[in-house]
């Protein structure tokens, strides 16, 4: 229920990256508002993320999700209705507002029922709902654009997600075992001690890093496909279920081999790929079909193996009582810093008016850097948690 609760918050960010192609043109937006049309959800869902940080211990798990769920499907019809590109950026500020806090609930809910050992295994049946968004949902997104427009897909996502919505009211339990670790301190003095906790902070500035390849690079990825790789728009659809599938095998078998051989050698593992990967794709001009299938399978390979160990590892540094909390301001840091890479990117590519997008392979040496120094981070968070 979690990771079909997950494919939906996912694939609302995703959509974007494939319909890049289209909205760019349709609202004649230059690379740069389109970089701020992805990044206002991250900044709007890390600010709304820190003010919820100190309440989110103190209230039962599902009906704080069921509240922000209902708020992100109000944003998404409000994605579909916008008509020019002021009212885009403001349904999307209201859906990141709601769709921000939805991610760190359901990453909470994972530590409260499931012990370290088990994590692995458990994080990566969740983030198999970032590569069934591919397989399912980009598809059928770009089918419902090519025939009705652009704002079909965001339609279709509502649709899904009211569904979702009303089996989780139905079926999913309270989750309110926290309430009774909790002490009698002001909510905002809770935020403040989660924030300024030493044990806290290397995780944290790990998460800043962490999601900075997805960020930079997918916002864009579906224009460097068409106008510089020379893929035609409708075999986008072709190459997302593809990469996808390979993610959905990958993300289970990442997440056991996560709770036997280790969790940092996992992140490791996709870390070490995923800097291959970056550098060839980047890089490239005018590539076969096959070859763009294979380097694509092969990124997302990597990037769900690094998500994995990551997600595994940075669960086990919160305590149960601040565990919604420290979920919380991890997640606004990870969204925050995921906006001012995109916006980061927005400036660095230039699209000329051929289509064709410059400066891409300045990004991927970004991102290099950006996994580099995450590596080193994440090796500390290991020594910390299995020395304890």
């Amino acid at each position: 229920m979690l990771a079909f609760l997950q494919f939906t918050i996912i694939l609302d960010f995703m959509i974007l990256s494939p319909l890049g192609a289209m909205l760019m043109p349709a609202l004649k937006l230059s690379a740069a508002q389109f970089g701020w049309v992805v990044s206002v959800y991250a900044f709007s869902a890390g600010a709304s993320g820190l003010l919820a940080a100190g309440f989110a211990d103190r209230f039962d798990r599902k009906r704080m999700l069921l509240f922000f769920y209902t708020g992100f499907v109000a944003g998404t019809w409000f994605c579909g209705m916008a008509q020019t590109y002021e009212a885009l950026v403001a349904a999307r500020m209201i859906t990141g507002v709601f769709g921000g806090v939805i991610g760190s609930i359901v990453f909470a809910i994972t530590i409260d029922l499931f012990p370290m050992e088990m994590r692995g295994r458990v994080m990566g049946m969740v983030q198999t709902s970032f590569a069934a968004s591919q397989v399912m949902g980009l598809p059928i997104g770009l089918y419902f654009a090519s025939h009705w427009g652009w704002h079909a897909p965001f339609f279709m996502l509502v649709g899904v997600s009211v569904v979702v919505g009303i089996l989780m009211a139905l079926y999913l339990q309270p989750i309110d075992a926290h309430l009774k670790l909790q002490s009698d301190r002001n909510p905002f003095v809770h935020l403040l001690h989660t924030v300024r906790k030493p044990r806290y902070i290397s995780g944290y500035c790990a998460t800043a890093l962490l999601a900075t390849g997805g960020f930079m690079i997918m916002p864009f990825s579906s224009a460097f496909t068409v106008n510089n790789l020379g893929v035609s728009l409708v075999k986008l659809p072709m190459i997302y279920m593809i990469t996808g599938a390979c993610s959905i095998l990958t993300g289970p078998l990442m997440g056991r081999m996560a709770d036997t051989v280790g969790k940092f050698k996992v992140f490791l593992f996709g870390s070490c790929l995923s800097i291959a990967m970056v550098l060839i794709y980047t890089s490239r001009g005018e590539t076969p079909l096959s070859g763009v299938v294979v380097i694509s399978s092969l990124m997302f390979v990597a990037i769900t193996s690094r998500m994995v160990g990551a997600s595994a590892l940075v669960s086990a540094v919160p305590l149960a009582a601040d565990r919604g909390a420290f979920m919380s301001v991890n997640s606004s840091i990870q969204q925050i810093s995921g906006g001012i890479a995109t916006a980061l990117a927005g400036v660095i590519v230039v699209q000329q008016s051929s289509g064709r997008i410059e400066h891409f392979d300045t990004l991927g040496y970004v991102v290099v850097l950006a996994t580099l120094i995450t590596i080193a981070m994440m090796y500390r968070i290991h020594r910390t948690v299995y020395a304890d």
